[in-house]
């Protein structure tokens, strides 16, 4: 399959020792027929087996990087997408995708943010989607003590489990629920040794504006949730169609005071005047919109958004979204 113009991007994160190495191994193993370019990121551990990853020379390319991914977003990351094009447009090495592992200390919000910010990047890259591994053994102590790995599960838009098989059935259920608390829109998946299938983790478009988006956190019913986590999530909802002008005023007051905590947000909207959905997503401070598909015959319209962030003022998000509505 050869992708658009825009070479698609999947950020791998996860915490220390939860799999993600043994998940890019697989990936890159694996007669699928992709070619990919690996951006690998580990602050202070053993690097991957380059041996391991350049087995065809013609299909990997490995771009080692030290340091914090997420310190040097603005300089590194961008200085190799960039050089990974240039030496890709004059045939000097050939790609389709990349592959970004980040350090397990890492928070994927600036490195997602690189794709929107740095306009060569977004020029040339898509980010299609952030893979988050979650060691089950030991995600209940990891997710009470690390910012991080709370964060990393905020931002997923596919979340792996690993190590299932080391923990009983009740306590993978109960980190379940704690994850859907945290991120009500990332799919949650046990991954074997990284044994997962490719279709689940390339081109699922978890951060294309233009692809038709289906919010759903059926689990997230009308009644409050109690959440224990400085990462949390809720949903807006409403059959009323929004005054285009009101929503983008409050939105843009809610991102000049919380746009920092407002880790993830996204969501298809009902306008009024409008026959089409729309559809908005964001990152921290930067937000986009885009123009869905027509709502079809027989459906009934309606505003599904979905916002995932630190310690977040719920009521004033809902009750402010409530007076934007025409």
């Amino acid at each position: 399959m050869t992708p658009g113009p825009n070479i698609p991007v999947t950020v791998l994160t996860g915490f220390l020792g939860s799999g993600k190495t043994t998940l890019l191994k697989r990936i890159l193993s694996e007669q699928h027929g992709h070619r990919i370019a690996v951006i690998e990121n580990e602050f202070g551990e053993e690097g991957i087996d380059n041996e391991l990853l350049l087995q065809d020379r013609n299909e990997q390319i490995v771009e080692m990087n030290n340091g914090c991914i997420c310190c040097t977003v603005r300089g590194d990351l961008v200085r190799i997408l960039n050089d990974l094009q240039q030496r890709r447009r004059v045939g000097e090495i050939v790609f389709e995708r990349v592959v970004i592992e980040t350090t397990g200390l890492a928070d994927p919000g600036p490195v997602a943010q690189t794709f929107f910010i740095d306009d060569d990047v977004a020029d040339h890259y898509l980010l299609d989607a952030v893979i988050t591994v979650v060691d089950a053994k030991h995600a209940m102590q990891q997710l009470d003590a690390s910012r991080e790995v709370r964060e990393q599960v905020a931002f997923a838009d596919r979340i792996l489990l690993s190590k299932v098989d080391l923990v009983e059935a009740e306590a993978v259920q109960a980190l379940r629920e704690r994850l859907l608390r945290i991120n009500p829109r990332a799919p949650i998946r046990p991954v074997h040794f990284g044994q997962v299938e490719i279709d689940d983790i390339l081109d699922i478009r978890g951060f294309n504006l233009n692809a038709i988006l289906e919010i759903d956190p059926g689990f997230l019913d009308e009644d409050d949730h109690v959440h224990d986590e400085d990462v949390g999530s809720f949903v807006f909802r409403s059959s009323r169609p929004f005054d285009a002008g009101k929503l983008e005023d409050f939105l843009s007051g809610l991102i000049q005071v919380y746009g920092q905590d407002m880790l993830r947000y996204k969501g298809v909207l009902y306008m009024a005047g409008s026959n089409r959905q729309t559809v908005i997503q964001g990152i921290h401070q930067m937000m986009g919109a885009d123009q869905g598909r027509p709502w079809a015959a027989g459906e009934k319209p309606g505003n599904k958004l979905v916002f995932i962030g630190r310690k977040l003022p719920k009521d004033l998000f809902l009750k402010g979204l409530q007076q934007c509505l025409a």
